[in-house]
């Protein structure tokens, strides 16, 4: 009996240390729920929680969509919108970056990834994939040096939102008016 007991309770510690997180990002639009895959871009979610569980995000918003008809000088084109803390002061130090070489995580449809200018820059900027969106993926043409960017989730729930995001007023690419993040929580249940 004593056997069995540690078995399960190892089997349950074992299950808890490896179930992924999940986010909530609350918006004005409606809640967008995405699981993080902390195993396989550790260093990138351990980022990302930083940002929500020192609510950095309460007011934020997603200020960006990029759709097929408004970046008519890239020959590259890709559909993401994009949100983060943009022009505020609570951003913390870059992080490395982990292409999606070595993390397995492509860019497809719902898939949540950090903003860059260049390799090792990503803070606070987010972006969702609206469909799939090969070229932001290592080796990929979107970014000239390569190294794509860094994916870290997935959308479980809340595409509807993401493409109401998407189809937002925007002028150049910024979304006018900008859609509110009242803030993104860690969901435990």
């Amino acid at each position: 009996m004593f056997r069995i007991l540690s078995v399960f309770l190892i089997a349950l510690v074992f299950s808890a240390c490896t179930k992924y997180p999940e986010i909530v990002i609350k918006t004005e639009l409606g809640d967008i729920r995405v699981v993080l895959y902390k195993n396989e871009a550790p260093i990138t979610v351990h980022n990302f929680l930083l940002y929500v569980h020192n609510n950095a995000f309460e007011n934020s918003t997603f200020y960006r969509a990029v759709t097929m008809n408004n970046q008519p000088s890239n020959d590259v084109k890709i559909e993401v919108i994009q949100g983060g803390l943009y022009d505020d002061n609570k951003m913390y130090d870059p992080i490395k970056h982990e292409t999606t070489e070595m993390t397995g995580i492509l860019h497809k449809d719902g898939v949540i990834s950090m903003a860059r200018l260049e390799p090792g820059t990503a803070t606070s900027e987010y972006f969702i994939c609206v469909g799939d969106q090969p070229e932001l993926d290592f080796g990929g043409k979107r970014n000239p040096d390569g190294q794509g960017f860094a994916a870290f989730g997935r959308v479980i729930d809340g595409m509807d939102i993401i493409k109401t995001i998407h189809a937002q007023p925007e002028e150049g690419q910024m979304l006018n008016p900008r859609v509110k993040v009242y803030n993104i929580v860690e969901d435990f249940d």
